[in-house]
C-alpha cells in the first residue's frame, strides 16, 4: 500500500521515469528569515542560482559572499571556491563542525555553506528523494488541515545521506501535491521545524513548490506562525540531461584524487581570508 501510493505521489509530480532522465536541477533562489540573526549572519534579498545534482549528493550556490565565489557540497566536504577554482576556504567531515550546537550557536561561511548544500538538495530532489536505495519509508495516520485530508509518508534515511534528520514526514494533498516536510535540525540543537510548501509550479514535466516557509512546530504538530525562521522562494528552474560521456561539470570533488588533503590547515587559512573578504564585502551580506 505505501509503495503503491508513493508512485501516485511520484507521477503527480511528473513521474519517476521522466525524473530519472535528468541529471541536475538549477534553479534561482531567494533566502529569509529569522534563523540568519539567531547564527550571527545577515541575509540580503538578492537572488542566487542553486545547482542541484540528482545522481548523488552534491550541490553548489553562486554567488556566495564575493560574486566572483562559489560553495561545493558534498556530505563530507563543503569548499568556497573561487570562478578559477581556487579554494577560498573547504572543511573536511563537515557535520561534525556542528558537535554541541543549538539553536542560537553562531555559524561561520562553511557552517552555512554546508546547511545550505544539503537542505536545498534536499528540497528539491524531494519526493523522489523517497524513492531512493536506502530510504525506509511507510504510510502514517491522515492529517485533517482545514477542510482537507493529507496523506503522510513517514521516511527513514540512511546514514550516509545528509540531510535535517534520519527521521522526517512528508505530507501530501488531495491532488497528491507536496504539501507540509516536518524534521528535526540536528545541526541547530535538534529543534522541530515544519516546512509549509505552496505555489507548485512545472519546469519540464516536473512539479515542484515555488515557495517554502519554516517555522518551529509547537504543540500538537502545529506550526508556531509568530516567527517566520526560513524562507524560500524558488523561480527559473531547469532540468538538464546528462552530458556528453566523458565530460564533467565541475572538478575537485570530495572524491577526487586531485583533492588536497592538508584540510586543517587549508580550513584556518581559507577562514582567515573569508573573513578578509567578507568584511570588504559588507554590502554583500551574508551568502544564501
Amino acid at each position: 500500500m505505501t509503495a503503491t501510493f508513493l508512485n501516485n505521489v511520484l507521477d503527480a509530480h511528473g513521474g519517476l521515469s521522466r525524473w530519472k532522465s535528468f541529471d541536475r536541477v538549477d534553479a534561482t533562489i531567494v533566502t529569509g528569515g529569522a534563523l540568519w540573526a539567531m547564527k550571527g549572519l545577515v541575509q540580503d534579498p538578492n537572488p542566487r542560482r542553486m545547482t542541484v545534482w540528482l545522481r548523488e549528493e552534491r550541490s553548489s550556490v553562486t554567488r556566495f559572499g564575493d560574486p566572483d565565489w562559489h560553495t561545493e557540497f558534498v556530505p563530507d566536504r563543503i569548499a568556497i571556491v573561487r570562478s578559477n577554482d581556487s579554494v577560498v576556504a573547504e572543511r573536511r567531515d563537515p557535520r561534525a563542525a556542528f558537535a554541541g550546537h543549538v539553536m542560537t550557536t553562531p555559524w561561520d561561511p562553511l557552517h552555512r555553506a554546508y546547511f545550505n548544500g544539503y537542505a536545498l538538495w534536499t528540497y528539491l530532489t524531494t519526493p523522489f528523494l523517497l524513492a531512493a536505495p536506502g530510504v525506509e519509508v511507510v504510510e502514517m495516520e491522515p492529517w485533517q488541515e482545514g477542510q482537507e485530508t493529507w496523506r503522510v509518508l513517514r521516511a527513514q534515511f540512511p546514514k550516509w545521506i545528509a540531510t535535517h534528520s534520519q527521521v522526517q514526514i512528508f505530507y501530501f494533498g488531495e491532488d497528491l501535491l507536496l504539501r507540509r516536510h516536518d524534521y528535526n535540525v540536528d545541526v541547530a540543537g535538534g529543534f522541530s521545524a515544519i516546512q509549509l510548501v505552496s505555489d507548485h509550479i512545472e519546469a519540464d514535466g516536473i512539479r515542484l513548490p515555488s515557495k517554502r516557509r519554516i517555522y518551529r512546530a509547537g504543540a500538537n504538530r502545529r506550526p508556531l506562525l509568530d516567527t517566520l525562521m526560513v524562507s524560500i522562494d524558488i523561480s527559473d528552474v531547469h532540468f538538464s540531461r546528462p552530458a556528453a560521456p566523458g565530460r564533467r561539470n565541475r572538478p575537485a570533488f570530495a572524491s577526487d584524487p586531485s583533492v588536497p588533503r592538508d584540510a586543517p590547515v587549508r580550513e584556518a587559512r581559507g577562514l582567515a581570508a573569508l573573513a578578509s573578504g567578507l568584511a570588504l564585502l559588507r554590502h554583500h551580506h551574508a551568502p544564501a
